[in-house]
């Protein structure tokens, strides 16, 4: 597909027929689409209705209603990357100053040769690449994602870095499974800017997030008419990360009619606009995530197991939080480091009786609920260390995981899980649930368990569920 074909079309406004189709054919001839408008006011209709998804205008100066020039005035206001062009028979000096100050890019007299409109329309080709690239550029460093930004020192996430840092410079595709808040975005991110894409667009798409009904749509576009709304043409995701990568999270919510789709398009890279026949070709990395249990997914029938097949060329499996030990204690105090900076405060110690409270905890929300803890406690916190009273009391994320918010974590062993990884997990969470039952008092809750208090210490510095001191807790 030629660069042209890219594009979105130029808008021709013109109340003249004639005038209209004539540059519509002049640059239909060169690769360009074109919508027409005959008034100011439909064009402005479009403009909106649209999304402003056109390259550029050319505007007659004299139209019926709403000027060429009063156009202008609300393109520049309203739309001010988009260039516009100015034609007009009544060509004066004072006119063409009056186009330039409202915004046009050039301004052509009646008649003009093809060439000297299709040179004019290049130069806007030109200056909206360049504003795509800059805005691309923008939203590139905006988030920039590195490997060394996945904090941690225990064995499961060190092997994980590591492999991203082997997987990433290749074009593998790559399917990520973890639950919610583990850090799969941060994986999927950092494989990108390791690759040879990392100059390219990284388009991310959240499966779940997107009506299924639009959802074929926002990945692979539509073309004009295709169902009720849809105004005109319009380019999908994978267009937009030709060349790059796209990072399907939620992949395990995609409908199966669209999983069929996105299998062909695994295949080579083709595909079709909704509502269209031609076929498509782009060259994209797809890296796929869901929090689901892939394999119940497949038994159930609601996923397809070759599309697993296909995505699972290299699988990650980002470690829950509760799994990861002095991990905890390493990324609060990573959080609770930028956290300060942010709102200018000092960063303070976490207290024993805070770390108790943190290792203790079962954390369901994983990374991203230790953040916004870390965060609360930066906030609260008026004293000279975080204390476990700026710590949530936990009341709400115990009666999820007790009632089964990510799963129930006492059902039993999971698919790749050992014997030994399933009964310290269970003993983990009775330890835990009955802690956070007794606001942290060891003495009750070694009663509540019949245990002696040295038992239950012992246990709990087995499961790294102490912070690593002596000291009894609070």
């Amino acid at each position: 597909m030629s660069i042209k074909g890219k594009l979105p079309p130029v808008l021709v406004v013109d109340d003249e027929p004639n005038m209209r189709e004539s540059i519509q054919d002049i640059l239909a001839a060169e690769g360009y689409g074109v919508e027409l408008a005959e008034s100011a006011e439909l064009a402005l209709n479009m403009l909106r209705d649209a999304g402003s998804e056109f390259f550029m205008v050319i505007t007659d100066g004299r139209l019926g209603g709403i000027s060429g020039y009063e156009l202008l005035k609300h393109l520049k206001r309203d739309w001010p990357n988009l260039p516009a062009i100015v034609i007009t028979a009544f060509a004066t000096p004072k006119l063409a100053v009056e186009a330039i100050q409202n915004g046009a890019a050039d301004y052509l007299s009646k008649p003009f040769a093809p060439e000297e409109l299709l040179h004019a329309v290049e130069r806007c080709h030109e200056r909206f690449r360049l504003i795509q690239e800059n805005t691309n550029l923008r939203a590139r460093t905006s988030e920039v994602y590195e490997v060394d930004q996945i904090v941690g020192d225990c064995e499961k996430v060190a092997e994980m870095r590591q492999l991203i840092r082997t997987v990433g410079p290749t074009d593998a595709t790559v399917l990520i499974l973890g639950e919610s808040g583990t850090g799969k975005e941060l994986i999927a991110g950092s494989l990108h800017m390791l690759s040879e894409r990392r100059e390219k667009n990284y388009i991310r798409i959240n499966c779940a997030a997107i009506p299924e009904s639009l959802l074929e749509s926002e990945l692979f576009g539509h073309e004009k008419g295709a169902f009720t709304g849809a105004l005109r043409q319009k380019n999908g995701r994978v267009e937009e990360a030709d060349g790059g990568t796209i990072f399907l999270d939620e992949i395990g919510d995609m409908s199966r009619p669209l999983q069929a789709k996105l299998l062909r398009f695994l295949e080579d890279g083709t595909f079709t606009r909704v509502g269209g026949n031609d076929e498509r070709k782009v060259n994209v990395r797809i890296i796929a995530a869901t929090n689901r249990d892939i394999v119940e997914a497949i038994t159930e029938n609601q996923f397809r197991e070759d599309l697993f097949h296909r995505l699972n060329v290299v699988q990650f499996r980002p470690p829950p939080l509760r799994e990861r030990g002095a991990d905890i204690l390493v990324l609060a105090q990573h959080f609770l480091k930028q956290h300060s900076f942010a709102i200018g405060k000092t960063t303070l110690p976490l207290a024993d009786a805070a770390e108790q409270k943190l290792l203790s905890h079962n954390w369901p929300g994983n990374v991203r609920e230790l953040r916004n803890v870390t965060e609360r406690a930066v906030i609260l916190e008026t004293g000279e260390e975080i204390d476990a009273g700026s710590l949530p009391d936990f009341e709400v994320e115990a009666r999820l995981r007790s009632g089964g918010g990510n799963g129930d974590k006492h059902a039993g062993i999971r698919p790749g899980q050992s014997f030994e990884e399933a009964v310290l997990e269970f003993e983990t969470g009775i330890i835990s649930e009955a802690l956070e039952k007794n606001q942290h008092n060891m003495n009750k809750t070694a009663e509540q368990l019949k245990m002696t208090r040295h038992a239950l210490r012992y246990r709990m510095q087995r499961l790294n569920l102490l912070p690593g001191s002596n000291e009894d807790d609070a």
